[in-house]
């Protein structure tokens, strides 16, 4: 009978070795994606289901619309930076820039609004500006010098 088992062995041998291994760090493009992308798609979710989370769909209608195209915009951005990063990571600016948006907007947007939604707001714009920070700087390390 003739042996059928598979053993596990060097795979330098094998004749595309060199082209795979190269077409994975082309995939992989030298960034970490769980660090960046998921947290946030996360935010963006969050900040699109906020009103309905801390309550204020009733006493702040006009939040409750901003926050929802905040989020989906967030999430957006997101997965353009899962499908797109060599494209999308110039555009790690416009997150920071959202995230201050988010943190004033609870008074350009509002009407008197009360401290959970002000807390809301503050807290998802400082964490889109970390992110954001956080995407700028892997784009600046994943990018090659000249």
């Amino acid at each position: 009978m003739a042996n059928v088992s598979h053993t596990r062995g060097d795979i330098t041998s094998h004749p595309d070795a060199s082209e795979m291994r190269d077409r994975y760090a082309r995939v992989l493009g030298g960034r970490d994606v769980a660090l960046v992308d998921g947290p946030v798609f996360l935010l963006g979710l969050y900040c699109a289901a906020s009103p309905w989370i801390v309550h204020y769909t009733t006493s702040q209608p006009p939040l409750v619309t901003h926050n929802l195209i905040m989020g989906i915009a967030i999430g957006l951005l997101a997965l353009g930076f899962t499908r797109a990063p060599e494209r999308m990571y110039g555009l790690s600016w416009a997150m920071c820039a959202l995230g201050v948006w988010m943190i004033i907007s609870p008074w350009v947007v509002g009407d008197s609004p009360d401290a959970g939604v002000v807390w809301n707001n503050i807290v998802i714009g400082a964490l889109a500006v970390i992110l954001g920070l956080a995407c700028t700087a892997t784009a600046a390390k994943a990018s090659p010098r000249p």
